[in-house]
């Protein structure tokens, strides 16, 4: 299908232009029949009707396949029904415990992924700027080539693996293994740039860095704060476990630069200047203490650190909270006294919380919120921190990051031993396959690699400036795209600089059409997950088996296929799949499963058996709709989808856990309390917990982590086998591969990580406590000035800057020149970068162009009308062609784009980039093009809820 809608081009800005085709049409020009889009126009109706492709014909019979959504984090239930070896319909699961029989408008368009037009169908390479087909074999061949020189020449590290967020489990941790066999740590995937600032914070308070309840719970919540979240668009199927929640009484706030279809909902709307979150939990915290309105009872037992928050929190009175965030004094007390009054209470947040350079500390600002009110470990509690992609929770955990091991076990020698230990490889091996130089006082092997949102600087910086023997000159992208990342115009650059680039994707995507080279371009396609199988993990820590739905389309291949075949080419497949089964070219899902139980002990990965995730599949509808959990059946007494930490081996039959940090329920029963990750004491301070704990616990106390030792002491240690105590000799409750240590300690009531306080203070971070530093393009000098931001400094082996782009924001006027505040944020047509959703003409008919959000008065005084063109002008240079949308939801001085699009660059066409047949139906600026420098000092998230900017009709 093509589309004749013209786009605003630097040639035609003079042009008034439609704001995109009615449906009309988009039917005529898309070739599109009525009946092929009833699953996206029946969403408004309030019935949920099946799904059709065109009759597979046939007398064959029709067989139905239970899957999972390939979209947000939810984790919603599906019912193909195949005929002939092809995927002719599907409804939603009416017995899944989490959707039970909803689907949003991306989930009722499942069915198109196995039959776009737009995939790439076979394996392709750019020479002399034209696509031309390759087999299998020539494009492995090629590609391993290219790989082995290039180690030859700069080594390992000049190779880039950016990974995905939709692969399943069992690729994802295949996929940072490869890695590791390659000899680098640079890899990293999708949640550098949507929740790696929640892991650190949240993690380095509680624990562990992910949701702590469900949605499922939330309809127990009594108050639900959603900040920088909009669950409506982004969540919609978790939206209808929030307005449950809502429906049986909870008071529902919602705190947001923009009023959102989910602030639309609220008892209480809030808007605060995009930035602002720490001011604004310590603006709550200070009406909170104020009043005597805090949990002390629960802060003496459980928290550690609090008194330096109470003490700061008095730099954030209510006339300096309302200077710096423009809420004012009888606001702010009327939630904090709704908190007070409404428990337990939740926090939601999303990307408007995490995407900052001071991203980590409010991920730390609002678990301390929590801490203070005493809503950790409760139903109805904690923190619902609801994730983007399908698969972004599972990746993540499985360390597909730049600075962890699968389990997040870090980079240290000992953690890498751990692992040699399960791939049963010598460590030596795995050593001697990274470059062994220093570079600026760090080895390669121990230090963090380049994250996603900066590969680009690993291609374009000095190479002399960054911590590794050369620059990157190849870079997969397996399942990621680039227009998800600020600075376009370096992202560009750096794509035209490479030696090569390797596309393993369903779709081209930006990474293989943003450039302007001509040559040594791959794409390799990928089949879409309903051609594969394997678990997948939501974002309420629940592991769900996806089923294949039908064989690989076209010539695509799984991923795990893919690297199996790039692994034989580079020579290390025999140590990559030692125990992992291989039939044909086709690694074996279980076995992975099973490989990453046998060593993921730290986060509780090790009781979730392919065997028993299949049984829950198996059995969606005997796991109750309130808590998840199985009152009958097969799996009595399991909480669905074994959530982690499910401790032990999968024969030990752990629950799992669905409410992190509960106390009231045994171990065994999916009990807990806060991990003793920091140690036992700081400064002298105690940091074990004043209290007993999860249920049963006959410590009785606050307690360090197991390791051998101290089952000795304790005069447990025969209670382990004869097999378990060779294995766990000299270990702890991380490394013990045989999990005795685990086992022991739960059969008497305790957690095996401990039982410590939570902790306000991070003393390994650049701050200690979370304090309000001004992003650095902000329009308000004054505050810049007031709260700046860091001395530049060297992060994760690249420079990094921060108060020299704060001076040269007041030095050069940019707050003057740029005076708007922009911020961005999702659609509920669309995900991600877009390329899968605006490939898909169901979906494409609902939004068909890129826009910005202006306030009237904004758009008067620039003389903008609803629908105009307009330019949207970067302080860094960059200009959007783009429509503006005329709204109220956005004030004066601020403005919201959407990150969906892709296909136009400043005004040009990528349209003739594409291969044949493969270009998206709707193309479109990417906000990330205009969003500006700036990385969270711990993390590296990438800063796309504050810049500046200026707009001008065109």
């Amino acid at each position: 299908m093509k589309l004749t809608r013209k786009v605003p081009t630097k040639a035609s800005t003079t042009e008034r232009d439609s704001l995109g085709l009615n449906r009309r049409q988009f039917l005529k020009q898309a070739g599109v029949t009525t009946g092929g889009i009833a699953a996206a126009s029946m969403l408004g109706t309030g019935m949920i009707q099946k799904a059709h492709a065109a009759d597979a014909g046939g007398s064959g019979e029709t067989k139905t396949v239970r899957t999972i959504c390939s979209h947000c984090s939810v984790g919603c239930g599906v019912y193909a029904e195949v005929k002939n070896g092809v995927w002719v319909a599907h409804e939603p699961a009416f017995d899944h415990p989490i959707n039970r029989g909803s689907h949003c408008a991306k989930g009722a368009s499942l069915i198109h992924h196995t039959h776009s037009e737009k995939r790439v169908k076979y394996p392709m390479k750019l020479e002399n700027g034209q696509w031309k087909k390759l087999s299998w074999e020539e494009a492995i061949n090629q590609v391993g080539d290219l790989m082995l020189k290039i180690r030859e020449e700069s080594g390992p590290d000049s190779i880039y693996f950016m990974g995905s967020a939709k692969t399943n489990n069992e690729q994802s941790y295949l996929y940072r293994k490869l890695a590791a066999m390659w000899g680098t740590n640079n890899v990293d995937h999708s949640a550098r740039i949507c929740h790696s600032t929640t892991v650190a914070g949240v993690a380095n308070t509680w624990g562990y860095g992910a949701m702590t309840n469900s949605y499922n719970d939330m309809h127990n919540c009594a108050a639900m704060l959603f900040v920088g979240s909009n669950a409506a668009e982004a969540h919609p199927v978790a939206m209808q476990h929030v307005l449950l929640g809502k429906e049986r009484g909870a008071k529902m706030i919602v705190v947001d630069p923009r009023y959102t279809r989910t602030a639309a909902h609220s008892d209480e709307y809030v808007h605060i200047r995009p930035g602002t979150d720490i001011p604004f939990i310590y603006g709550l915290l200070w009406h909170i203490f104020e009043n005597g309105w805090e949990d002390q009872d629960f802060i003496d037992r459980r928290v550690w650190g609090m008194e330096a928050i109470r003490e700061e929190v008095q730099n954030y009175p209510p006339a300096e909270v309302e200077n710096i965030v423009g809420v004012g004094e009888k606001q702010m007390h009327r939630v904090a006294k709704m908190l007070h009054e409404h428990k337990p209470g939740t926090i939601v947040w999303c990307m408007g919380g995490t995407q900052h350079t001071i991203g980590n500390a409010n991920t730390r600002a609002y678990c301390i919120l929590q801490l203070a009110l005493g809503n950790m470990g409760v139903s109805g509690g904690g923190a619902n921190i609801f994730r983007g992609h399908d698969n972004v929770q599972g990746a993540t955990d499985f360390g597909l990051l730049f600075d962890n091991l699968p389990g997040y076990y870090g980079l240290s020698e000992g953690a890498w031993q751990h692992w040699s230990r399960v791939w049963d490889l010598e460590y030596d091996w795995v050593k001697g396959r990274f470059d062994q130089g220093t570079y600026l006082g760090a080895t390669p092997m121990n230090a963090p690699g380049i994250p996603c949102s900066r590969w680009h600087d690993g291609v374009l910086e000095d190479k002399d400036k960054i911590g590794q023997k050369d620059n990157v000159r190849l870079a997969f992208f397996l399942g990621q795209s680039v227009n998800t990342e600020t600075r376009g115009r370096e992202v560009r650059e750096a794509l035209n600089k490479m030696d090569a680039i390797v596309v393993v994707d369903p779709y081209p995507t930006m990474a293989g059409v943003m450039h302007t080279r001509k040559d040594n371009v791959f794409l390799l396609p990928a089949a879409t997950q309903f051609e594969t199988y394997g678990s997948v993990s939501a974002s309420n820590r629940s592991l769900q088996w996806r089923s294949q739905v039908v064989e690989p389309v076209f010539e695509s291949k799984p991923d795990h296929e893919i690297m199996y075949l790039l692994a034989k080419k580079v020579g290390i497949a025999d140590q990559m799949f030692k125990n992992i089964k291989v039939e044909g070219s086709v690694p074996l899902i279980e076995d992975i499963t099973r490989e990453y139980n046998r060593g993921m002990w730290t986060i509780g990965y090790t009781g979730q058996s392919p065997e028993r995730l299949k049984l829950h599949q198996e059995n969606w509808g005997t796991f109750e709709y309130e808590d998840l959990q199985a009152k009958g059946g097969p799996a009595k007494g399991e909480t669905y989808g074994l959530p982690w930490p499910c401790w032990g081996t999968p024969e030990l039959k752990h629950p799992g856990t669905h409410i992190l940090y509960d106390t009231s329920k045994h171990v065994m029963e999916g009990g807990g309390n806060f991990r003793a990750r920091f140690g036992v004491e700081y400064e002298g301070d105690n940091l074990l917990a004043a209290d007993a704990g999860s249920k049963g616990n006959e410590i009785g106390d606050g307690h360090p982590e197991f390791t051998s030792d101290m089952l000795k002491q304790l005069g447990w240690w025969d209670e382990l086998t004869p097999e378990e105590q060779a294995a766990a000799e000299g270990r702890n409750w991380k490394t013990d591969l045989s999990g005795g240590i685990q086992r022991v300690a739960m059969a008497h009531g305790c957690i095996p990580f401990g039982n410590a306080r939570a902790r306000c203070r991070v003393w390994t971070f650049p701050d200690e406590i979370p304090v309000h530093r001004e992003p650095l393009y902000t329009p308000r000098r004054d505050l810049a000035i007031k709260y700046p931001s860091y001395e530049d400094r060297q992060v994760a082996r690249l420079p990094t800057l921060y108060r020299s782009i704060q001076e040269k924001v007041i030095a050069e006027d940019l707050d003057k020149k740029f005076p708007m505040i922009v911020t961005s944020g999702r659609l509920v047509e669309y995900e991600g970068g877009g390329e899968e959703t605006r490939s898909n003409p169901w979906l494409a008919e609902l939004q068909q162009t890129m826009f910005v959000e202006i306030n009237p008065a904004d758009a008067a005084d620039r003389g903008i009308r609803d629908g105009d063109a307009v330019i949207l002008h970067s302080p860094e240079g960059p200009k959007l062609h783009i429509h503006a949308m005329v709204t109220e939801r956005v004030i004066p001085g601020e403005c919201f784009m959407p990150y969906h699009f892709a296909g136009i660059f400043e005004g040009e066409s990528l349209v003739p980039g594409y291969p044949e047949g493969t270009v998206p139906y709707i193309q479109g600026e990417s906000a990330n093009t205009a969003l500006t420098y700036g990385y969270d000092i711990v993390t590296q998230m990438q800063e796309t809820k504050v810049s500046i900017c200026q707009i001008s009709k065109a």
